[in-house]
C-alpha cells in the first residue's frame, strides 16, 4: 500500500500514530496531556530589514513527531505529483529537490522582476484551515477525526508555528491554491511566477510590465505596488499581500530573487563573499573572525557584531561553491575544468585549516571508505585497551579520533580526495605543507594520520613522502612528515614484505559466504563468484561486528595510539619552550 493509499485508509488516532511510528498512546500523551510550555519555546529573533519574528521552536518529543509528519506529507505530495504527471515547478520552499537556486534561475535575463511578500504567512493558516483542506481537498479527502489529529500535531495557539517542522509542506500544500491562481493570471499577461514560502517573484521581458500584477505608485518614482487583479486573487486564497515589502527590479539595476543575482548567470552578491573573503583571511591570521549574528542578551535576541564559529563560515563558504557548481554544471558547454578557481582554493585551504590543521581529534585518513568501517569496529571492540583511540561512558562507546569519510561531496572534491585511494593521498601529503603555510594562528594540536597499505601501491606514497625531505623506506612503523602530519603503513605481518588492511581479519570472517559468494580483496574478480571490500565492509564487518575477532588490528591500533601520544608530547614539549 502506498504512503497516500495508507493516510487515506486511516480512520482514528491509532491509525495516524502507526502510519507515524509512534504509539497511539504515546500521541495522545503528547497531544493531551504534555502542557503548552512543554511542547513550546517561544523566542523572537530580529530581521535584518528591522522588526522580530516569533519563532516557537517544538521540544523534542513534539519534534520529533512534527519531523515524521512532515515525510509522511512529502511522501504524499510525490505521489499526487507523480499520478497527476505534475512537474510542480512553481513552489520551491522547503521542497525535495528544490532551492533558492531553483526558485531564483527560473527569473534570468528579465527585463522587470518584482517582488512581493505574503503577510503573516504561517500564522495566517490556522487550525481550522489545515484541518478543512485535508478533509476537502480531493487528494487527501481524510475523513473528520484523521484530519483533526493531522491539524492538533501540527498547530499550535491555533495557527502553523513558524519553527515547526512541518509548517512548510503544510503550508505549500495550503497555498497551492493560490500558486495556480498566479499560475493562470501569469499565463495571461506574459509573466514568469515562482515562490519560495512566502516569497513571491514574477518577471518578464515584455516592454511593459502588466498591470494586472505591480504599476508604478501614483505619487512616489520608482516605487511600485501590486496591481488590483494581484490582490484579489491573493485575498480570495486566503492570503493578503505585506505592503512594506514589494519591490520592482529592472535590468539596468542588480536584481536579486531569494538573496541570488539573476540579471546574467545566478549568483552571489559581491558583498557577501567580499565578507566572507576577509573573515577567512582573519581566520588564518589571528584564528579568529566576527560575523553579524544573532546574540542574546537578557533574554532579548538581537543582530550583533559576535566572533563566528568555524562551522558558520563553512556554510557560507558551502553555500558561495554550490552556486559556483551549479554554474559550471550549467553552462553551455559545461566547465568540466579539475583546476580550481581562486574561491575554490580559497575553500580548500579552509577546510585544511578547520578539518586538519585545527582539528579537534586525531585525524586518520585511510585509502577509502571501507578501511574506515574496518577501523571503526576494530576501535571499540578494543576501547578499553586503547584510550587514546575510544572512551567508554554510561555504557557507551565514543571514537576519539575521526576517521576521515569519503563522501562523494563538495569537501572531498574541494581536497581533491574524492574517494580516496593512492593518488589523492599522496596529492595531499604533497601540498599538505604548502596548504597550511598561510596559516598564523596556533594550531596542530592533534595529529592527522595517513593510513596506508604496504602493497604494490605504497612506493607513491613514500615517494611523496621523500619529496618533503623525510627519509623513509615503509619498514618503519611510522613516521612524521611535516607540521602534524604523520605517514603510518599498515605493520607486516610474519616476515611478508606486504600487507593490506584486510589482512588483519582472521580466517574464518575472510572465509564468509554471501550468496554462494566468497570474498576477493584483489580489485579485479569473476563477480559471479566472487563479493568485493564494499560488501565485506556492509555486509561482513558491519553487519557481524559483534561476533568477529578483530584481535588481528591491535598491532595497528597500537602503532596508532603510539602517534598520537608521540604529538601530544611534541605539542607539550614545544608549549614548554615557548613559557617564559
Amino acid at each position: 500500500m502506498s504512503t497516500l493509499a495508507g493516510l487515506k485508509a486511516a480512520t482514528s488516532l491509532s491509525d495516524v500514530a502507526h502510519l507515524l511510528h509512534f504509539k497511539p498512546a504515546a500521541l495522545s500523551y503528547i497531544l493531551f496531556k504534555l502542557s503548552m510550555a512543554a511542547k513550546y519555546r517561544t523566542f523572537d529573533i530580529p530581521k535584518r530589514q528591522g522588526g522580530t519574528r516569533t519563532i516557537k521552536a517544538p521540544t523534542d518529543q513534539l519534534k520529533l513527531l512534527q519531523e515524521k509528519l512532515s515525510v509522511l506529507l512529502q511522501d504524499c505530495l510525490d505521489e499526487i505529483n507523480e499520478a497527476k504527471k505534475r512537474k510542480d515547478k512553481i513552489a520551491h520552499g522547503f521542497k525535495r529537490r528544490r532551492s533558492i537556486v531553483t526558485n531564483a534561475r527560473q527569473h534570468r535575463h528579465r527585463q522587470y522582476v518584482f517582488n512581493v511578500d505574503l503577510q503573516d504567512f504561517f500564522p495566517s493558516i490556522n487550525f481550522g484551515r489545515v484541518r478543512g483542506f485535508f478533509i476537502r481537498d480531493k487528494s487527501f479527502e481524510l475523513p473528520d477525526a484523521v484530519a483533526t489529529v493531522i491539524a492538533q500535531i501540527a498547530c499550535h495557539d491555533n495557527s502553523l508555528p513558524q519553527g515547526s517542522p512541518c509548517s512548510p509542506v503544510i503550508s505549500n500544500l495550503i497555498a497551492h491554491v493560490l500558486d495556480m491562481r498566479m499560475v493562470r493570471l501569469v499565463s495571461a499577461v506574459g509573466c514568469t511566477y515562482s515562490r519560495y514560502a512566502d516569497d513571491l517573484t514574477f518577471s518578464t521581458n515584455k516592454k511593459d510590465f502588466p498591470r494586472e500584477i505591480a504599476k508604478p505608485d501614483a505619487t512616489t518614482p520608482h516605487v511600485w505596488v501590486p496591481g488590483a487583479e494581484l490582490q484579489r486573487l491573493t485575498a480570495h486564497a486566503g492570503f493578503s499581500i505585506n505592503p512594506a515589502k514589494t519591490r520592482m527590479q529592472y535590468r539596468t539595476s542588480r536584481q536579486v530573487v531569494t538573496g541570488l543575482v539573476v540579471n546574467q548567470k545566478i549568483n552571489v552578491r559581491d558583498e557577501y563573499r567580499h565578507n566572507v573573503r576577509a573573515m577567512v583571511h582573519s581566520l588564518f591570521t589571528t584564528g579568529k573572525f566576527d560575523l553579524y549574528g544573532p546574540v542574546k542578551k537578557n533574554g532579548v535576541v538581537t543582530i550583533e557584531k559576535r566572533e563566528g564559529t568555524l562551522n558558520e563560515l563553512h556554510g557560507r563558504l558551502g553555500f558561495i561553491d554550490s552556486i559556483d557548481l551549479y554554474n559550471k554544471k550549467n553552462a553551455q558547454p559545461p566547465q568540466t575544468s579539475a583546476e580550481l578557481s581562486k574561491k575554490e582554493r580559497m575553500y580548500r585551504q579552509f577546510l585544511i585549516y578547520k578539518d586538519f590543521y585545527m582539528s579537534e581529534r586525531p585525524v586518520i585518513l585511510c585509502e577509502g571508505d571501507t578501511d574506515n568501517i574496518y577501523l571503526n569496529y576494530a576501535i571499540r571492540s578494543f576501547a578499553v585497551q586503547f584510550p587514546e583511540l575510544a572512551e567508554i561512558a554510561n555504557g557507551k562507546i565514543t571514537l576519539k579520533v575521526r576517521l576521515y569519510k569519503y563522501p562523494r561531496s563538495a569537501t572531498a572534491r574541494i581536497l581533491g580526495l574524492h574517494d580516496g585511494g593512492v593518488s589523492a593521498l599522496s596529492s595531499f601529503i604533497a601540498t599538505y605543507k604548502r596548504d597550511t603555510n598561510k596559516f598564523t594562528a596556533p594550531g596542530q594540536k592533534k595529529p592527522v594520520i595517513i593510513l596506508y597499505d604496504s602493497d604494490t601501491g605504497a612506493p607513491k606514497i613514500r615517494n611523496a613522502i621523500q619529496a618533503a625531505k623525510i627519509p623513509v623506506t615503509g619498514t618503519e612503523p611510522y613516521v612524521h612528515v611535516v607540521r602534524n602530519m604523520y605517514a603510518m603503513p599498515t605493520p607486516l605481518l610474519n616476515g611478508n614484505k606486504q600487507s593490506k588492511i584486510e589482512d588483519f581479519f582472521d580466517a574464518a570472517t575472510k572465509a564468509t559466504v554471501l550468496g554462494g559468494k566468497t570474498f576477493n580483496d584483489g580489485n579485479k574478480f569473476d563477480n559471479t563468484q566472487h563479493y568485493g571490500k564494499r560488501i565485506f565492509a556492509e555486509h561482513v564487518v558491519k553487519a557481524r561486528a559483534n561476533s568477529i575477532n578483530f584481535t588481528g588490528f591491535q598491532p595497528l591500533l597500537k602503532i596508532l595510539e603510539d602517534i598520537i601520544k608521540d604529538h601530544a608530547a611534541t605539542v607539550s614539549g614545544v608549549a614548554a619552550r615557548q613559557v617564559p
